[in-house]
């Protein structure tokens, strides 16, 4: 049909284009892979490649040249010459994109910067912002969430040295980390918000910081400098009108979501411009364990449908038919493509230039110059032109993981996913569902080995979840988009589009935990390039056993119900293969690293928690693993973060009943963080006191420690846990929280001493660590001793001593660094432990 068309090009109709023109993709891999070796490497390094491409290029012109005379002067034939040409070309491509990579690689080393950084001196410095601010997510340390900090990407303009005389002018990249915890740990904000997050690009700033050499060699950045004290940044210059219009409609789309549902508010701003701040950690984890974070990203899909709204399906754009707003308008072609590439800088200025958003508007602008020329296109041309104008504009992308995952997940769409939807449109699988599925598939088939080793895991339900959310990206990002313009100029009524858009992104919200509350949603990987490349192998064996397993629909339905129950992993059948949880379990202590998390059954599926560990994702999978779905109770002995920053996955998708904690808030930063996270679920959170007594089902306990009065000892949070002893099926359990000798002692002399003998299993306190009171061991005399504690902890924890007196007391002693998660059966002299 291309050759009865009578024309060099074929039919308009992309179905009857010729072969994809790859002319382009030699060039464009040489270039990145040139800019990634060369990009902060030695001048004499750069210099030798740039010298060494242009003169095997001009040799290879050369002998090019004199071939063809040669053959014009004998009359022979020619021969092609093509190939010849692609290499010399190619090798210029290397030369500049070498040359580029020095310049770049310069600008990192130039200047007194990076002398300075490595004396670590105190500067007076004026930077120019070149990046949104962001904040770092919490992470714990100990018994502690280490603080928050604000990141900015800058340049320093102007340094002067602590004591020094005159200022020295420069232009060099730096990161700068600003302190935004106060020595209490609680954040420095104003209003709700650090100032420091409200900062623009292009914004001029004064301070007096420290100068660190970079974390990692070969970085983009000469230094860091790190900003100590609680004042408000001391700006000197405003930022540039366009970031101020970007900032307003950012600003204006937060207003407009500020009085959605939490996951919609969260997301909405993700969707459309890539603003993260206000996604919880728990959020992001569920994000990431699903492989659905490009959507937070502003990926080429945002833009992608952006423009398709605009100027129509790609595959119309120069038909009559062509469908889009521009043509209903009545706007011509050419118009169309430069009001297009207005959209795009707009897009790129209020997106901000992210890896994968240059790479988006970068091949939608190559698009746009096709509808503006009239010239057929082919988007692997587009996009291997993207790369290579990308790269040498900015060699660092070369090395962005970012930008790779962007172009493979494009690549992928341009080349697999139009094969895999045929073949299965041939096996009678509807078009939309076919594109769909195709799509997802193939994107995470190229990605996944990249994925893996950012985060050594690989998720076994990307695909359907990415399936799934594809019919909310679209909704949600035209709503969003409406909403981002209209809410500077009539806010009732973005809003109003923000509550319509709020729909769609509770889907995606939704999805992303479920997905990542499943059980087997995700297998272990190495974190390497030798794991990288295994699992490519894995992913084109799978790929490969697939086409023939669909000739076989009846073995396609069983292979699809083995994968299910794998992924699902229901507890019936789970117990039944692994044993675990054992029948009958009275209590459990879960491996959730250095902290605490027990479970004490209470009936079918219902449990009460004793803390929380400091890992969500954690104690999410333990109480998965255990079937429990509802919590009439959960017990936090006190605020520290090892026992209350896994709070949001004993929350997550449990009906949770009520919270009962410690009266003594301290750290007060930990304490307003399970506020919140209760507030935020309705959940009532009341102090415990010695002397209540409770009861559920066949469960029943008494609290011993904290008394109401006096105030607790003066070593802090420890010595307030709350400390339980707990009666199930006539098995008797003392758990001591952090409880350390001085509130060891006075519980001894309390009136619930009597309450502390014939105990058959001992939470030990504080992590089995070398503070306890020997009298009270000798005194609980347990049977059993379970120690909750992280492998290769920095403590020591538990400490030799405490294992040696316990066990001189007749118990049995296990520990969830060594023995994993454990659960307690039977009761009397059936007493037994199981192991997961």
């Amino acid at each position: 049909m291309h050759a009865a068309s009578g024309k060099r090009l074929g039919t308009a109709h992309p179905r009857e284009e010729g072969p994809t023109d790859l002319r382009l993709v030699p060039p464009a891999l040489a270039v990145w892979v040139t800019a990634a070796v060369t990009v902060g490497a030695p001048p004499g390094r750069v210099t030798a490649v740039v010298v060494g491409s242009l003169v095997l290029a001009g040799a290879l012109l050369v002998l090019g040249r004199i071939k063809v005379r040669r053959v014009t002067e004998y009359g022979a034939r020619p021969s092609r010459a093509w190939p010849r040409v692609s290499a010399a070309a190619s090798l210029l491509c290397v030369a500049a994109a070498a040359a580029s990579a020095g310049l770049h690689g310069a600008d990192a080393r130039r200047g007194p910067i990076p002398a300075l950084a490595r004396q670590y001196a105190h500067v007076a410095v004026e930077v120019e912002i070149t990046s949104d601010p962001r904040l770092t997510r919490p992470r714990i340390k100990g018994d502690h969430a280490a603080p928050a900090a604000v990141l900015l990407d800058a340049e320093v303009r102007r340094v002067t040295r602590a004591g020094g005389d005159g200022a020295v002018v420069t232009r060099t990249p730096v990161l700068v980390i600003v302190d935004a915890s106060s020595p209490r740990g609680s954040p420095r904000l104003s209003g709700g918000r650090s100032p420091w997050l409200s900062l623009l690009p292009s914004t001029r700033l004064r301070m007096a910081a420290r100068l660190a050499p970079a974390l990692s060699g070969g970085d983009r950045i000469a230094a860091v400098l790190r900003v100590r004290g609680s004042g408000p940044p001391e700006v000197v210059g405003q930022p540039s009108g366009p970031q101020r219009f970007a900032g307003r409609l950012r600003e204006g789309l937060r207003q407009a979501t500020d009085g959605l549902e939490a996951d919609a508010r969260a997301l909405l701003p993700g969707l459309v411009v890539g603003d993260t701040s206000r996604v919880t950690p728990e959020l992001d984890e569920a994000f990431k364990a699903t492989d659905l974070t490009h959507l937070l990203a502003v990926s080429g899909g945002n833009f992608t449908i952006l423009l398709a709204l605009f100027v129509g399906p790609p595959g119309l754009a120069q038909r009559a038919e062509r469908r889009g707003l521009a043509p209903r308008l009545g706007i011509p072609l050419r118009a169309t493509a430069l009001l297009g590439g207005a959209v795009t800088l707009g897009f790129v200025i209020v997106c901000r230039p992210d890896p994968s958003v240059l790479r988006a508007a970068a091949c939608g602008s190559i698009a746009l110059l096709a509808l503006a020329t009239g010239r057929r296109r082919s988007l692997i041309p587009a996009l291997a032109t993207a790369v290579l104008l990308l790269v040498l504009y900015d060699p660092w992308l070369s090395r962005s993981y970012g930008f790779l995952l962007s172009v493979l997940a494009t690549g992928a769409l341009l080349t697999l996913a139009p094969r895999w939807s045929a073949a299965l449109q041939r096996r009678r699988m509807p078009p939309r569902l076919a594109e769909a599925l195709a799509a997802a598939g193939a994107a995470q088939a190229l990605c996944a080995p990249v994925v893996a080793v950012l985060s050594a895991r690989v998720s076994l339900v990307a695909v359907p979840c990415n399936l799934l959310a594809e019919f909310a990206v679209a909704p949600a990002t035209v709503l969003g988009f409406a909403t981002l313009a209209t809410a500077p100029v009539v806010l009732p009524v973005a809003k109003g589009l923000a509550w319509c858009a709020s729909w769609p992104a509770r889907w995606i919200a939704d999805i992303a935990r479920t997905g990542a509350a499943l059980p087997g949603g995700g297998v272990d990987w190495p974190a390497s390039w030798p794991g990288a490349l295994l699992l490519a192998l894995v992913t084109a064996v799978v790929v490969l056993v697939g086409r023939r397993l669909l000739k076989h629909p009846w073995l396609s339905g069983a292979c699809l119900v083995v994968f299910l129950l794998v992924v699902v992993q229901p507890a019936p059948l789970t117990r039944v293969i692994t044993g675990w949880p054992p029948p009958g379990w009275r209590f459990a202590m879960c491996d959730v690293g250095q902290g605490d998390a027990t479970v004490l059954a209470a009936g079918d599926g219902t449990a009460v928690v004793v803390d929380a560990g400091p890992d969500p994702a954690l104690v999410d999978h333990c109480l998965t693993t255990l079937g429990i779905t509802r919590i009439p109770l959960v017990v936090l002995t006190h605020f520290h973060a090892d026992h209350v920053a896994g709070l949001p996955g004993v929350l997550r998708g449990r009906a949770v009943g009520a919270i009962e904690t410690t009266g003594f808030a301290e750290p007060p930063d930990q304490a307003e963080f399970v506020r919140r996270e209760a507030a935020a679920r309705r959940i009532s959170v009341t102090p415990a006191v010695a002397g209540e007594r409770r009861r559920i089902g066949s469960l029943d306990w008494q609290v011993l420690w904290p008394p109401p009065s006096p105030a607790p000892t003066p070593d802090g949070p420890n010595d307030a846990s709350v400390a339980l002893v707990v009666r199930s099926a006539g098995l008797r359990l003392l758990l001591l929280g952090d409880l350390e000798p001085p509130a060891q002692q006075a519980l001894l002399r309390s009136p619930a001493a009597g309450e502390l003998t014939a105990v058959d299993v001992l939470k030990v306190a504080h992590h089995g660590s070398a503070y306890q009171d020997p009298e009270l061991i000798r005194r609980v005399a347990p049977r059993l001793a379970l120690i909750s504690c992280g492998r290769d902890n920095p403590y020591g924890h538990p400490a030799p001593s405490t294992v040696a007196a316990l066990r001189a007391g007749g118990a049995v002693v296990l520990r969830t660094d060594k023995d994993g998660a454990l659960a307690v059966v039977g009761a009397g002299g059936g007493l037994s432990v199981a192991r997961d």
